[in-house]
């Protein structure tokens, strides 16, 4: 156990090999219970969310879809990562990451001259991610809802275990299928022990920090404080995709990000995987083949699957080409690496 954004968090229970491989193969559980939720309502709420966001809410043409985007500050860096939940035409629900949650809500209050109704429901709504390819059928044995029916990255709400008005959602953070749950911390107990019930037969297993980093983190999913933070822009970090410059969307940065977008950055986030026998770490130099300080590791682990060390970090943009030699620097041994595009795990 180990203390996270105030919660006490599990790092590991069976250790974190067995669960990654777990998750992967199988099913697994993650209490994500720490994570923030903001209700965005009326008739204010979607201009409020295409200002503050990147990505165009507009997108989200109906009730039961989902959005990744993220919080953009005036500096050309990010607020925070988030999902924007559509949960019906004036009502939206945003999940923030946990060490983020007073910031996130001080950022969307004081920016908030359209008049939407803002609610902060972080610490009334609990969270499980049953993730991995057995979590369909683990999951359909507690609801009448037809679940292969959603898509990736929509949802529905109804009778989940015998709760009522729980969100069941078809998105994840470990590339591994599966499914998040919201509901009521008082349902909490009892959809706990009814999910694992129903995974018996597949060993389903509880999933800690430990795992859900290194899953995230060999499909090139970015962590927020490590790979994204509020001197990254997402155009630096490949989140143009999520950062639409379209007809009336006036949102926070534009014209900075814009112009990045037009005329390049200084810096990029690339993926890399290890030559040499080595496991990189954050906040190690990247250098170039003559030695020299090209960029920062931001993430990095040795992978569960590929048993190779694996990372992504930020290089000067003649570097960030695929297939180019790069060096990690280990405590002043630079060990050899290559420039590939995640993910990892195929």
């Amino acid at each position: 156990m180990h203390e996270f954004a105030g919660y006490n968090m599990p790092i590991e229970y069976t250790g974190i090999i067995d669960e990654h491989l777990t998750v992967c193969n199988a099913v697994g559980v993650f209490d994500v219970s720490h994570m923030g939720e903001f209700w965005v309502k009326g008739a204010g709420a979607l201009p409020f969310l295409q200002k503050v966001t990147s990505n165009n809410v507009a997108a989200l043409t109906e009730p039961g879809k989902v959005q990744y985007t993220c919080f953009p500050n005036e500096t050309g860096g990010i607020v925070d990562d988030l999902l924007v939940y559509r949960y019906e035409d004036d009502k939206y629900l945003l999940v923030v990451n946990a060490s983020n949650i007073e910031k996130d809500w001080n950022w969307c209050v004081s920016h908030n001259t359209e008049g939407a109704e803002l609610e902060n429901a972080s610490d009334r709504m609990a969270q499980l991610a049953v993730q991995g390819p057995k979590a369909l059928a683990v999951l359909q044995k507690l609801t009448a809802i037809d679940l292969s029916q959603i898509p990736y990255y929509n949802f529905t709400h109804g009778e989940f275990a015998g709760v009522k008005d729980v969100i069941i959602s078809n998105t994840g953070y470990t590339g591994a299928g599966g499914f998040e749950l919201y509901f009521y911390p008082s349902d909490a107990d009892a959809i706990w022990n009814a999910v694992f019930e129903a995974g018996a037969e597949f060993g389903i297993k509880p999933v800690g920090l430990g795992a859900r980093d290194t899953l995230r983190l060999e499909m090139g999913f970015c962590l927020y404080g490590n790979d994204l933070d509020d001197t990254t822009s997402p155009i630096e970090a490949g989140l143009g995709w999520i950062t639409k410059f379209v007809d009336g969307k006036e949102f926070i940065n534009r014209p900075m990000l814009e112009q990045q977008k037009n005329e390049g950055v200084s810096r990029k986030l690339v993926g890399f995987e290890m030559i040499d026998r080595g496991i990189p770490r954050h906040e190690y130099t990247i250098c170039n083949a003559d030695g020299e300080s090209i960029g920062v590791v931001t993430s990095g682990t040795m992978s569960p699957t590929r048993k190779i060390g694996i990372g992504m970090g930020y290089v000067k943009p003649e570097y960030s080409k695929i297939g180019t030699e790069i060096c990690i620097d280990m405590r002043g041994r630079k060990l050899k690496a290559v420039v590939v595009r995640p993910p990892f795990r195929k």
